[in-house]
């Protein structure tokens, strides 16, 4: 009895070392079981359309366990955009299916000179539950205005991708915000606040 016991606790490592090895340093995301899918309506956004639609199409690229879509109508939209002639703001989710999310696509950034692609992309991250970096690089769509006009990237990278897996990892049963908060982006040289409402 005591030879099995040694033979075992010697195999024990020796099985663990064949295994260690054949794990991967960093898994791919997984989607959950339950993939949570947010309707948006871009029907008040004018000549934002485009840049939502690719925006749209950057974040499903990104992530495995949410994915926007159009709603079928605008009363049934988990969160709507809209032109705005002010700055850029958003409702800080994570939004789930029955949210009432808003996205506000304001002129003024498009007036300093910022792309639009990069400024909806940005701003639909808030609804999906990300916060500013504003001291962030290129690479981070939630850098937002802080590395300037110059930057043109409207893709999330692989961390803020993470983020938001996480944030929808549980599915639509995860707990909801109890509160709204709306990010206000003020795409110069001038902090961005958020309000409770």
């Amino acid at each position: 009895m005591i030879n099995r016991i040694v033979a075992v606790a010697a195999l024990v490592p020796a099985m663990l070392g064949a295994t260690a090895g054949s794990v991967p340093a960093q898994a791919t995301p997984k989607a959950s079981a339950e993939v949570v899918t947010l309707t948006y309506d871009a029907g008040g956004a004018g000549k934002w359309a485009d840049a939502i639609k690719k925006a749209a199409e950057n974040w499903n690229a990104a992530v495995h366990n949410v994915h926007l879509q159009p709603a079928s109508s605008a009363a049934s939209a988990d969160f709507v955009y809209k032109a705005t002639s002010g700055w850029p703001q958003s409702t800080l989710g994570p939004v789930f299916p029955g949210g009432s999310g808003e996205v506000q696509l304001g002129e003024e950034a498009v007036t300093e000179g910022y792309d639009l692609a990069r400024v909806a992309t940005h701003e639909t991250g808030h609804i999906l539950g990300l916060p500013d970096d504003y001291d962030g690089p290129c690479s981070e769509i939630m850098s937002g205005h802080g590395p300037g006009p110059s930057c043109t990237n409207d893709k999330p990278d692989a961390t803020e991708a993470a983020q938001v897996d996480q944030n929808y990892a549980r599915g639509a049963s995860a707990a909801r915000l109890k509160g709204r908060h709306v990010v206000v982006d003020i795409w110069r040289d001038a902090p961005a606040f958020a309000t409770a409402r």
